[in-house]
């Protein structure tokens, strides 16, 4: 068996002109909890359905526990559950009909595989006989990953499984992906939400298709090469604009109600930054130093060059399409 669950290597995928990908290289060890972190756009759902087999790369190797995507697309669908980011099971079944279903498909059965999907399939258990189209957000999702669950998959691709969904559910989501771990299961799970950037063992920052680091969560926030502030007045609008102005500053974004302001120096006098604010008639100044947190490192990221894409090896596969 390899040690590598996931391996990329230098993968590409075009939409006509739209680069989706663009020459992306990683690996995931067996047993990691993996995070894609990104806004909408950045690559992840492509990413997922070229590893899930749904889809063709233009070039590049992607293997899954050993298996090339392409030469053996059969046997990493049967190791493999997938959770796409849309609600896509059956809404004129009811939730045990969806389970039955799915654990037909891969030749097994809820009674043999019910100790895999217990904690997750017991909060939705008393509405098995519901429709799966009314279920609510977080009912929906739990019974996705059951069904994702119910064949006994090593690796788990799991794309946006939190987005719409509310805080609590949100939160329980993610302690089952904890015991999943634990269980030896290696978890892909991408978002958009970057404090689920913590919950992770390594995560990816991507955007436009490409990666821009990757690291543990700690690694990334301790790398951050900032003095940080978060600051507040009355008008936000007009304070990110003067922020803006003010000697020493590298960059200024808005953070709900407040504005994190990062400065090139590490010496920062907050009794002359608030002085400033106040000549320009801002009220109830407040200036507090800060930690950086994954969004802040990733806003940063996006404003630096990238780095030049390694040279293409000789003889290196390219997927062929037809």
């Amino acid at each position: 068996m390899p040690d590598k669950s996931v391996h990329v290597q230098q993968l590409t995928k075009r939409f006509g002109e739209t680069v989706a990908l663009d020459d992306i290289s990683f690996d995931v060890a067996r047993g990691e909890l993996f995070g894609f972190i990104g806004p909408d756009g950045a690559g992840k759902t492509t990413l997922f359905r070229i590893l899930t087999t749904l889809l063709l790369a233009d070039a590049g190797v992607c293997t899954v526990e050993g298996f090339d995507v392409v030469k053996d697309y059969k046997k990493i669908r049967n190791i493999c559950g997938y959770m796409p980011g849309k609600f896509s099971l059956y809404q004129d079944l009811t939730v045990e009909e969806n389970l039955k279903f799915f654990a037909t498909i891969f030749g097994t059965t809820i009674r043999e595989n019910y100790h895999l999907v217990k904690e997750i399939y017991q909060q939705i258990e008393p509405f098995k006989n519901r429709k799966a189209g009314k279920l609510s957000g977080g009912m929906k999702q739990k019974l996705a990953l059951s069904c994702a669950m119910i064949h006994k998959p090593e690796v788990l691709f799991l794309d946006e499984p939190t987005t719409g969904v509310d805080a609590v559910s949100r939160l329980e989501f993610w302690e089952m992906l904890k015991r999943l771990k634990a269980a030896g299961i290696t978890i892909l799970v991408s978002t958009p939400y970057m404090d689920e950037a913590s919950l992770c063992d390594r995560v990816a920052l991507i955007q436009n298709g490409r990666i821009m680091t990757i690291s543990s969560p700690q690694e990334v926030v301790g790398n951050y090469p900032m003095s940080l502030f978060s600051v507040k007045a009355g008008d936000i609008y007009h304070l990110l604009g003067e922020l803006r102005e003010y000697p020493g500053v590298h960059s200024v974004y808005a953070f709900g109600q407040s504005a994190h302001v990062s400065f090139r120096e590490t010496d920062i006098e907050k009794n002359a930054l608030s002085d400033f604010l106040k000549k320009n008639k801002h009220e109830s100044v407040e200036i507090i130093p800060i930690k950086a947190t994954i969004e802040d490192c990733f806003m940063e990221l996006m404003n630096t060059p990238p780095p030049a894409p390694p040279p293409k090896r000789e003889g290196s596969v390219m997927v062929a399409l037809t």
